[in-house]
């Protein structure tokens, strides 16, 4: 990880860049202050009337809006470019394009300051996302990551060693909430508008099935269970009522999935403590229920909040300070990888 014109390993504040997707998240982490700022732009509105995003249009909007916010988090943080002491941007998983311009911007700076630079993977992020808050857990635990076309279960050894347990086979849980939500003819985004639409729904009206709990195993598969709704949504009334009571049980339906899966996760490892990052991490159901379990079982379960379980720039920060600090930091070359397993990442010792 040769980077001759770094003048500095050991970083101060670092700028964190998050670009994956459809928002634009800037933040400023200092180790030895914690997070001093974060900005976030959403490009809902923009995919709406697309039902969902169109990844020329995310780079597009990308490019009109990180320089802006990158100005505004350091005029928040009460910095300037010459107080950081690194800069951390998405690398992948996520749209190449989207990517690259997060890449592109974070490295120039980097270059242009002297900066050491690294990119960061997306999911490291979101599994290191509790971290940020007043009671961080401490590795060993069990992580639950459900953010977008991922559905997985890791095992936490430490920061850096990571081992796959479960993967998503087809349909992560956060996809079967938006395709669901889209066959039940739901605004975009269609996830958070089927949850909201399921705490109308009355408790047993509907019933669908648990997919793969009934033999051995941590993946996930959710296709399955987005068909059983298709057809239980063809063959209804279609009233709002029965609308809202096929949300409510599929919303159960995942839930309580990926509750059997959590608990076998910790089963299996000997951890007692499990970690929830990721949009579907913000499910108020799948909190409550994971809390009470937890609380039932003898475990302890973390979870960002709201603000920092969908993508956003503060989770990046704060994974490219640790790497950073490790003495972690990589070559001019923009480069990403929108395809990229989190089990390959290098250990920060």
């Amino acid at each position: 990880m040769n980077q001759p014109f770094a003048k500095r390993v050991t970083p101060g504040p670092v700028l964190g860049v998050e670009t994956s997707c459809d928002e634009t998240g800037v933040a400023i982490f200092d180790p030895a202050r914690g997070l001093l700022a974060h900005s976030l732009y959403s490009q809902i509105r923009m995919h709406a009337d697309y039902g969902g995003v169109v990844p020329e249009l995310a780079s597009r909007d990308h490019v009109r809006k990180l320089i802006p916010l990158v100005r505004e988090t350091l005029a928040q943080a009460g910095l300037g470019v010459g107080d950081l002491g690194g800069v951390a941007y998405t690398a992948g998983p996520g749209l190449v394009g989207a990517l690259l311009v997060g890449a592109a911007v974070a490295r120039a700076l980097a270059w242009a300051l002297e900066l050491p630079a690294i990119g960061v993977h997306h999911m490291e992020g979101h599994l290191l996302a509790p971290l940020l808050e007043p009671a961080p857990p401490a590795p060993p635990f069990v992580a639950l990551l459900v953010s977008g076309g991922h559905s997985m279960l890791i095992e936490v050894s430490a920061i850096g060693r990571y081992r796959l347990l479960g993967d998503t086979l087809d349909d992560a849980a956060g996809e079967a909430f938006d395709k669901t939500a889209k066959l039940m003819e739901l605004p975009y985004p269609g996830g958070p508008a089927l949850a909201k639409l399921a705490e109308q729904g009355r408790a047993g009206a509907f019933r669908f099935s648990r997919p793969m709990t009934d033999r051995p195993g941590l993946d996930f598969s959710f296709s399955g269970l987005k068909t059983q709704v298709l057809l239980a949504w063809r063959a209804s009334d279609k009233t709002a009522q029965t609308k809202a009571d096929i949300a409510r049980a599929f919303e159960e339906a995942v839930v309580d999935t990926l509750a059997i899966k959590c608990r076998r996760a910790l089963a299996a490892t000997g951890a007692r403590t499990l970690v929830v990052a990721g949009g579907v991490g913000a499910n108020r159901h799948l909190r409550q229920q994971l809390a009470d379990t937890g609380a039932r079982e003898g475990f302890q379960v973390h979870f960002p909040r709201f603000e920092f379980c969908t993508d956003n720039g503060a989770m990046i920060a704060l994974a490219g300070a640790l790497r950073l600090q490790a003495g972690q930091f990589e070559t001019a070359a923009i480069k990403v990888q929108p395809r990229w397993a989190l089990e390959t990442l290098a250990p920060l010792a």
